[in-house]
């Protein structure tokens, strides 16, 4: 990328060399460590808590893995649990490229037995049962696995069959995307993308209404089809549609209000509020709504279903989920520790959790050094100390080359680690750190560097 002058001292825009000053070689982990929740690369000097506890993690992804990381360093003598049948590890953050064509979908696979820590026992089978009553855990191999400490850490459950007539395996079908789950559904959404932006004809984005992991990619999926067609050449012979079940497009403020505007005066989409995906008939290329005037039916040539989520079933029908209120099923945790709020010896972290924002790598990033903090208190007969403050990030990206770079907290304020860059502006170091920077940051995260 050419780098601009400033006309007056015919250097570097200022704001830019303090940014590439920052993503030097270990830099590049700090400044990208900063959008995920800390401007510090981790360091410890303190010597491993000697320990003989049984400590089970239920789940092998970002949050999990970080987990493991940590406690296996912090901790001397612990027997540590991973379970989870994985063997393949996602980068979910790199979805939305892959599925716009800017990213292979090799580049987000890997390998759990790469990152899951040595020492650290990998049980390869799934939960199918909690019982913290009795400290203890159930697969789906008939094991019981009995624990001290019980750290949940899943991932969430996308429900394709809450669609009528929707399943995964349709995507890459009849114009079905979804960018959601994992790297061959992204794989298969690009083929779709690609075949409408480079024909036209009515495309449909949609939203799934409740919580939902990463909750700008229907955003970001709609902007980069847009921006694609624009550079095909067809955006003329393109209609677009995004169908919101609500009436906001973004939990910030700020964002929802630009959103609202951008959307339709900038983008040309046309924005559909309060209509929720009820079921998709792929023959006739036809979706179905419901909004507060009855079902509507709507023709397409090309659709991005996004699918309602949960905690998976084995979480959302135990004891351990909150079993009403606006998080009902979800995981039950003090939204600041990520404690249980009713079992003292079981923490969460992740997309399981019932917390009001922060479905997303950069909240793992944050959320799992305090429930390792606190988890240590827990062991030391401490009260938790360490409190979480719903930080998030998103660098939403509005077309290749571009995006705003929005990071905020429980309170909905915007909380920027970087003076120089503007959150409330389309810039090129958004793009920059989503396409080449925050990869190597969630790789640092799974070791327990950052």
């Amino acid at each position: 990328m050419s780098h601009r002058s400033d006309s007056r001292h015919g250097s570097i825009n200022p704001g830019r060399r303090r940014f590439l000053q920052a993503t030097g070689a270990t830099g590049v982990l700090a400044a990208a460590g900063a959008v995920t929740g800390s401007h510090l690369l981790y360091s410890s000097s303190v010597r491993a808590q000697p320990s003989n506890a049984r400590i089970v993690i239920v789940g092998a992804g970002a949050a999990g893995i970080s987990l493991a990381s940590r406690l296996a360093r912090e901790l001397d003598g612990a027997r540590i649990t991973i379970v989870d049948p994985r063997e393949e590890h996602y980068y979910q953050p790199g979805l939305t490229l892959v599925a716009t064509g800017a990213w292979d979908a090799e580049r987000v696979i890997d390998r759990n037995a790469r990152y899951i820590p040595r020492g650290v026992d990998w049980v390869r089978s799934a939960v199918v049962e909690y019982d913290p009553d009795n400290d203890r855990v159930v697969t789906d191999g008939g094991d019981t696995l009995e624990y001290d400490y019980l750290l949940v850490a899943t991932g969430l459950q996308v429900n394709f069959d809450a669609i009528e007539g929707m399943e995964p395996g349709l995507i890459g079908q009849e114009g079905i995307a979804c960018v959601y789950d994992n790297p061959d559904h992204a794989g298969r959404s690009w083929r779709m993308i690609r075949e409408f932006t480079d024909s036209g004809g009515i495309g449909l984005f949609t939203r799934a209404p409740g919580a939902i992991k990463c909750a700008g990619a229907p955003l970001k999926v709609t902007m980069l089809s847009e921006h694609r067609l624009r550079r095909q050449g067809n955006r003329n012979a393109a209609e677009l549609h995004y169908f919101q079940p609500g009436d906001s497009l973004f939990s910030q403020p700020d964002m929802d209000e630009f959103l609202k505007r951008h959307f339709p005066d900038e983008r040309d989409i046309n924005v559909n509020w309060q209509h929720q995906l009820k079921a998709i008939e792929p023959g006739a290329r036809q979706a179905v709504f419901s909004t507060d005037n009855g079902e509507r039916t709507v023709d397409y040539d090309f659709i991005h279903v996004v699918p309602p989520m949960s905690a998976p079933d084995p979480v959302r029908n135990s004891e351990l989920a909150w079993a009403d209120g606006p998080f009902a099923g979800w995981l039950e945790v003090d939204r600041h520790t990520m404690q249980h709020r009713r079992y003292p010896n079981v923490f969460g972290v992740g997309d399981v959790v019932g917390t009001p924002i922060g479905k997303t790598a950069a909240s793992v990033k944050a959320q799992v050094p305090v429930a390792v903090d606190n988890l240590l208190a827990v062991m030391q007969e401490r009260e938790p100390a360490a409190s979480y403050n719903g930080y998030t990030s998103c660098p939403l990206i509005t077309e290749q080359g571009r995006g705003i770079l929005v990071e905020f907290d429980y309170d909905l304020k915007m909380v920027p680690s970087f003076d120089f860059i503007d959150p409330y502006k389309e810039q090129w170091v958004p793009w920059v750190m989503k396409d080449r920077m925050l990869h190597a940051a969630y790789n640092a995260m799974l070791r327990g560097r950052i």
